[in-house]
């Protein structure tokens, strides 16, 4: 088992279940809305990940500079994300958003990676997406406590999850090729996150007032932007320079098995069968890709050398 990959599936396993706090956590602040939840958590998360990356950004400039319409990709697809994923589980409800959203985003992180890069996904990458989809989709199916929504309210949040889990895998993979081209791990996140940070703060400035309202409700937003983004992206930043993006996105379908568990254990909520079944499926998923060879087909993960500045080959470059 290749140590340098299992640390970094690990680091974006932990990365996953603080994640998968934020659904329990938004429960405790209902008087804000999802653009309110999402762009503090990111928005505010975002900013703190440049703050702390200050130094490695002034040193990266000239590097980032020569990658600015990579930056641009990240940063919008880092503005988006959250609108897109918190707006999905409020029209379509936690349970569909969450698995919609990701699920999609590792067959589009894998997508990004066969047709921009070109490099083929390996058969291990392929079992552990549709074990943890087969996952994802079986929680959904056993969340029949949950209020059922209207069928355009339904629509809507499927598109919406969509759209979520394209910009997630599109930020993902945009922070990991940068750190690929020679730029330092914390410039590349601080890069694309505190510019997708700068681009929800009028977002927040125009929603964000309920998150004032009471000591609670800012205290929700706190946390949100301080644990699961600032230090999730943190974990989330050193796994990428471990394993691929297509990777890293197919390892956080572990998310909705962790908020699953938090909503039985904390708001009450129940589970069938068919949804600890699809727990135990999405708990393989880390675990399928720890044990996969490090020699099969797909991505390689940074090296260490090239995460601290050394230029990646050309021909691991996207075409």
């Amino acid at each position: 088992m290749n140590r340098h990959r299992t640390l970094g599936i690990a680091a974006i396993t932990v990365t996953s279940v603080l994640w998968g706090t934020t659904g329990t956590a938004a429960t405790f602040a209902p008087q804000a809305g999802p653009l309110a939840i999402g762009s503090a958590a990111l928005g505010i998360g975002g900013l703190l990940q440049a703050l702390i990356a200050l130094p490695a950004l002034a040193a990266a400039r000239p590097r980032l500079r020569e990658n600015l319409p990579l930056v641009a990709v990240g940063a919008l697809a880092v503005g988006v994300y959250p609108l897109a994923f918190y707006g999905s589980m409020h029209l379509a409800g936690v349970a569909v958003g969450t698995v919609v959203s990701l699920a999609s985003a590792p067959l589009a992180s894998g997508l990004l990676e066969l047709v921009v890069q070109r490099t083929p996904l390996s058969r291990w990458w392929m079992l552990a997406a549709a074990v943890g989809i087969v996952g994802g989709v079986l929680l959904c199916v056993s969340n029949t406590a949950a209020p059922a929504a209207s069928p355009g309210g339904t629509a809507a949040g499927v598109a919406l999850g969509l759209v979520a889990g394209l910009t997630y895998a599109a930020f993902s993979w945009a922070a990991h090729t940068l750190m690929g081209r020679g730029v330092d791990r914390a410039a590349s996140m601080g890069a694309v996150f505190g510019c997708g940070g700068v681009l929800l703060m009028p977002v927040l400035l125009l929603t964000g007032a309920p998150l004032l309202a009471s000591a609670q409700a800012f205290t929700v937003a706190a946390y949100m932007a301080l644990v699961p983004m600032f230090l999730g992206y943190l974990f989330f930043g050193f796994g990428l320079t471990r394993v691929s993006a297509s990777t890293a996105t197919t390892v956080t379908l572990s998310e909705p098995a962790v908020a699953a568990l938090l909503a039985v254990l904390v708001v009450g909520e129940a589970l069938t069968g068919a949804g600890w079944f699809g727990l135990g499926l999405i708990a393989l998923v880390p675990v399928t890709l720890a044990l996969a060879p490090a020699s099969g087909p797909g991505t390689p993960p940074v090296e260490p050398a090239r995460a601290a500045g050394t230029p990646a080959n050309a021909d691991r470059e996207p075409a």
